[in-house]
């Protein structure tokens, strides 16, 4: 029994010191070929490789692979791009987009809201032409003169007799949007009130309680005064 103990002993021994002999001679391998660490290559997580690092002394680098490389390379990156396009705009363009519920890159009439902003707030002044108070027709006025180079005549009647009507589904940027205040009786065609559209339902005008601001045409006192739409035939913007 002693003997039988023995020899598995000795048989063990022997097994062992055989797959030492062997995983040695395998690092050994590795250690004198760095070609052969240079292939080896453990994909773990999607994207990504590990590999041997024959160049430092560190012995693992992250590394991308060609697949995620391609995607990462289809990323947008010219200036006409959406998202640089926004990094480039300005606070007066995030402002009015926010006004207007539009997108920022879309407020690229510079001079016009530059103008906007001039005149942001000014108070309203019934027979007024500055920055000191200024009435609605007078702020129509000097917008066209200003921003298009073209005249209006001063009061906001004369300026609707002198424009091509146009129902409000038709209204584009640069049209005038004519009100009556004054009466309920929106037939009669009194005009007592003038802005400026800028699209998208929204007009700025000078307000007799808010100065110059913008409004929606969808709010419920516009909606009830509004008389039409106007063209110019002076604005350079008027094409139709």
């Amino acid at each position: 029994m002693k003997q039988l103990l023995s020899l598995a002993i000795i048989n063990g021994f022997i097994l062992y010191s055989f797959s030492s002999v062997n995983a040695q001679k395998k690092v050994n391998l590795h250690k004198n070929n760095p070609q052969a660490n240079q292939n080896i290559s453990i994909k773990f997580i999607d994207g990504f490789n590990l590999k041997a690092d024959s160049t430092s002394n560190t012995t693992t680098k992250f590394e991308k692979n060609s697949e995620s490389n391609s995607i990462s390379n289809n990323f947008p990156s010219s200036k006409g791009n959406y998202l640089i396009n926004v990094e480039n705009c300005t606070s007066i363009q995030f402002k009015y987009a926010m006004i207007l519920n539009r997108e920022v890159e879309s407020i690229n009439n510079f001079e016009l809201f530059n103008f906007i902003n001039q005149w942001w707030g000014t108070r309203y002044r019934f027979g007024g032409s500055d920055q000191n108070g200024i009435d609605c027709s007078g702020f129509t006025e000097k917008l066209l003169t200003n921003v298009y180079g073209s005249t209006l005549p001063r009061t906001s009647k004369e300026q609707f007799l002198s424009c091509k009507k146009v129902d409000n589904k038709e209204l584009v940027e640069g049209d005038l949007v004519f009100f009556n205040t004054r009466s309920t009786r929106r037939r009669r065609k009194v005009i007592s009130h003038v802005g400026f559209y800028l699209g998208n339902n929204y007009f700025v005008h000078s307000s007799v309680s808010e100065g110059v601001t913008i409004n929606s045409l969808n709010e419920e006192y516009y909606r009830k005064k509004f008389v039409s739409g106007g063209k110019t035939p002076f604005a350079k913007y008027n094409t139709r």
